[in-house]
C-alpha cells in the first residue's frame, strides 16, 4: 500500500489483511503525496523503489494525498501512470484507493472552499479516470463513504481521516476489489 494517513490510520492495512489473508506492507507517510513514492532522493520514494523492483507483489494499492487529484490533476496523473507502469513491471496488479470528501459541513470543507459534493464529484472523477486510463482496478471508497455517510459517522474528530468503523469500510472496499480480482482469474 502506497499512501498516507488516509491508507494507515486506525489500523486499515492490518483490517485489509485479516480480510484478504494477505500480507500487507505500507509505504506511508502522513501527508505524502503519490509523488513522493516515485522519488528516490526520499526516503519513502528509495523504499518504494526498492520494493517494487526487488519484491514480488500481488497487488499494490495506491492512495493519494486526500485533495491531490483536485488540487494538483497533473501531478496525480502523472504519478498514477508512472506507478502503474513499474507496478506492472514487476508482475503485481495496481488498485486505485479512491478517497473520500471531507465531512459534510466541516471546517475543512469550508477552508477549501468547496461544498460537499464538489469535492466528492472532483475526487470520483480524478480516480475513475486514472483507473480507465491506466487500466488499473478501482476501489471506490470514496462512494462508499458518501452513501453510508448519511446514516454513520465514518469520520475522526477532524473531518479527514477515518474513525474506525470508516478504516473497516475502506478495508472492506478494497478487499472486495481483490477478491473480484481473484474470481476472475480462477
Amino acid at each position: 500500500m502506497l499512501g498516507n494517513s488516509l491508507t494507515f490510520t486506525n489500523r486499515m492495512p492490518e483490517l485489509l489483511a485479516g480480510l484478504t489473508g494477505a500480507e500487507v506492507v505500507q509505504h506511508t507517510r502522513g501527508g505524502a503525496r503519490l509523488a513522493e513514492q516515485l522519488n528516490p532522493k526520499t526516503r519513502l520514494g528509495a523504499m518504494t523503489r526498492k520494493a517494487l523492483t526487488e519484491e514480488h507483489w500481488d497487488y499494490v494499492v495506491l492512495q493519494e494525498m486526500s485533495h491531490g487529484p483536485i488540487t494538483t490533476p497533473e501531478r496525480f496523473f502523472s504519478s498514477v501512470r508512472q506507478l502503474c507502469e513499474k507496478i506492472r513491471a514487476n508482475g503485481a496488479v495496481p488498485v486505485l484507493y479512491a478517497t473520500w470528501a471531507y465531512r459534510r459541513d466541516g471546517a475543512e470543507l469550508a477552508d477549501k472552499g468547496w461544498t460537499y459534493e464538489e469535492m466528492a464529484k472532483g475526487l470520483s472523477d480524478a480516480y475513475r479516470q486514472a483507473a480507465r486510463e491506466n487500466h488499473a482496478l478501482l476501489a471506490d471508497v470514496g462512494s462508499r463513504f458518501s452513501a453510508l455517510s448519511q446514516t454513520r459517522d465514518l469520520y475522526e474528530f477532524d473531518g479527514v481521516h477515518p474513525n474506525e468503523e470508516g478504516a473497516r469500510v475502506a478495508a472492506e472496499t478494497i478487499a472486495a476489489v481483490i477478491k473480484q480480482q481473484e474470481e476472475t482469474k480462477k
